[in-house]
């Protein structure tokens, strides 16, 4: 018999010092959000099931769990990605003609972790851009990005960008089912040349060699001139390469301290991404910290398909690179019922000072704070003193 307190794997309770280093990280990005001009929604934490999966891909489908509604009898599912809720809310609650700007904080649950140290309970961030087609939407979300993870203390950012046009572009016109072709995609996230290979034995010459060029094409401004000799001439292909190279410039002359390079072979979300796609990495990271790009394609098993741009990022990966707190000031006082102590206790509280009062029989044991004063009694007043 298992004890009580275990929880399951990958599931972990988040205690002090730690959630409050992910709260005020929450805050930081979404008040960072607001200064762009997002609003905030909630989205439920489970819904009908056809409503978060509906073209989201086979991935998504086995993260999801999944259960039956007592009330209806119809399959619910936990959410395990907020951005196909949001697009819902973007196309049926709101319905603005417009440009709409949106973010979210919320947990998510996955059946499976993602890499054998993560949780099964991220804590997803995200922002996306609804109704606008051009690279300025992009340009934004990859601004609002790299300014947040900043704020929240991250240095030694490095930008990597691609686009799901440019593997479609190669495999234009190639007779291959969906099972050989997540194949080809698995194998082109791992720059596997070897199965590629073997995958491509009967695929046209230009798209075969198009393919195995794609694992070697990564680098920085100048690698897109290779890909351009070395990709299919084809206009998609081409479209794509020239809003990278557009996109890196302007995030060149915003953001001088971040890296920006390519990786033509990233294909992570190749289910929905439609177009220029982004991973940010940091100094620490064993994977990408913040991920987004460009999906089009999102709002339409909503009835309005419009352009769709966004990133989304897990707080608790970003809370373990960031640099632990110091533990913070606080003022100590006394258990009494003294009228005046009390407004004392009131009036620093109002001024935003933290008060740890010392209950009746213990001693101050928190680990949270250091009290670095006191409040004391001295003629019929309570004053602070260092401790």
């Amino acid at each position: 018999m298992s004890s009580a307190w275990l929880l399951p794997e990958h599931i972990a309770d988040v205690l002090p010092a730690e959630a409050r280093r992910l709260e005020d990280l929450r805050r930081s990005l979404l008040e960072m959000a607001r200064s762009y001009g997002f609003e905030q929604v909630m989205p439920p934490l489970l819904e009908h099931l056809e409503s978060l999966l509906t073209g989201t891909g086979l991935a998504l489908d086995l993260r999801t769990f999944k259960l039956v509604d007592q009330l209806s009898g119809r399959s619910l599912g936990i959410r395990a990605d907020t951005t196909p809720q949001v697009a819902r809310i973007d196309a049926h609650l709101l319905n603005r003609r417009g440009v709409t700007r949106l973010c979210y904080c919320g947990p998510v649950l996955h059946t499976r972790p993602q890499s054998p140290q993560a949780t099964r309970e991220p804590l997803q961030l995200g922002a996306e851009i609804y109704g606008h087609a051009g690279l300025e939407a992009d340009l934004e979300v990859q601004d609002l990005a790299l300014d947040g993870l900043r704020a929240a203390g991250l240095n030694g950012l490095v930008l990597d960008l691609a686009d799901a046009r440019i593997v479609r572009g190669v495999m234009e016109g190639v007779a291959v089912d969906e099972a050989s072709l997540g194949e080809v995609i698995a194998a082109l996230a791992v720059k596997d040349l070897a199965t590629l290979d073997k995958l491509s034995l009967r695929f046209p010459a230009e798209a075969r060699a198009g393919l195995l060029a794609l694992p070697n094409l990564y680098g920085d401004l100048a690698m897109l001139d290779q890909a351009r000799r070395q990709l299919p001439a084809r206009a998609s292909i081409s479209a794509a390469l020239d809003d990278l190279a557009w996109l890196a410039r302007h995030v060149a002359q915003v953001h001088p301290d971040v890296q920006v390079g390519f990786d033509l072979a990233d294909m992570g979300g190749y289910a929905y991404y439609s177009g220029a796609r982004f991973a940010v990495y940091a100094p620490g990271a064993t994977d990408a910290v913040l991920r987004g790009g460009r999906y089009d394609e999102i709002g339409a098993v909503f009835g309005r398909n419009r352009p769709a741009v966004g990133f989304s990022t897990d707080l608790k990966v970003l809370g373990a690179c960031v640099a632990p707190d110091l533990r913070r000031t606080a003022v100590r006082a006394c258990w009494s019922e003294d009228p005046l102590l009390r407004q004392a206790i009131r009036r620093l509280r109002e001024l935003g000072d933290i008060v740890v009062c010392v209950l009746p029989g213990h001693e101050h044991e928190g680990e949270e704070f250091d009290c670095d004063r006191e409040l004391v009694a001295l003629d019929d007043r309570w004053v602070l003193r260092a401790l």
